[in-house]
């Protein structure tokens, strides 16, 4: 079997890799790739569970499918590249941050930062075709990021998850939340943010219970520059 990620979720979700969805999955991919312009680059696919290992993750924010326009996406959630204009529901998760615990936003979107402390930046769609959001909807990859989350919430380290919106949110049927922590709002995008995501504070809300459980705090306050990583020159 291919090693498709290189640390401890390759065993969490080997099981799944060799399941008949997954070959389906992986036989629509390769044609998508071959024949269209497909996001993020087919080597930062799994890229949000390469930063953040399994038994690293203190924290989950779900998102849905990948941003679907050209070098914004390269495999974690609400995330864009470096050099790419910040996009709409992120710059709303940054006012909320600022609200939240006085953190100004900074001028770029890249939170490899976040993911390197252990928040999982997973979308429940890890692909998606140019210019059409939710195209790859519905071929497997929920499936897949629904047992990763299901994984998580069944470790003895409990997880907090931070569900935004209403997809977001039917995913709580595979989170035990006796043992872990649910914090739910409305979607930061420009449409819900004012129905209840402002306000919500989220960052202070999952720094308190991490502490509660013992863990270290995160830090959320981004680098205000950042480099592009070599690896993703390829995108």
């Amino acid at each position: 079997m291919k090693t498709l990620i290189h640390n401890d979720w390759q065993n969490v979700l080997e099981s799944e890799f060799q399941k008949p969805y997954y070959a389906n999955l992986h036989k629509f991919l390769k044609n998508e790739y071959q024949n269209y312009l497909i996001h993020p680059d087919m080597y930062h696919i799994f890229q949000a569970f390469e930063w953040t290992p399994f038994s690293k993750v203190k924290v989950v924010i779900l998102g849905q499918d990948p941003y679907h326009e050209p070098h914004q996406a390269h495999g974690l959630s609400f995330s864009v590249q470096p050099g790419v204009p910040v996009p709409p529901s992120l710059k709303n998760i940054y006012k909320e941050l600022y609200n939240d615990l006085g953190i100004k936003p900074v001028n770029h979107g890249y939170l490899k930062k976040w993911a390197q402390q252990g928040v999982l930046l997973l979308n429940s769609v890890l692909t998606v075709r140019n210019g059409q959001a939710f195209s790859h909807r519905g071929k497997g990859w929920e499936r897949l990021t629904d047992v990763a989350i299901q994984k998580l919430s069944e470790r003895p380290k409990p997880v907090v998850f931070i569900l935004w919106g209403k997809a977001a949110q039917a995913k709580e049927k595979y989170i035990d939340t006796t043992k872990n922590v649910v914090i739910k709002s409305a979607h930061p995008s420009p449409l819900s943010a004012n129905r209840g995501f402002f306000g919500s504070k989220p960052f202070s809300k999952a720094n308190a219970a991490l502490e509660a459980m013992g863990e270290k705090p995160i830090d959320w306050q981004l680098p205000e520059h950042v480099a592009l990583d070599e690896k993703e020159d390829k995108s």
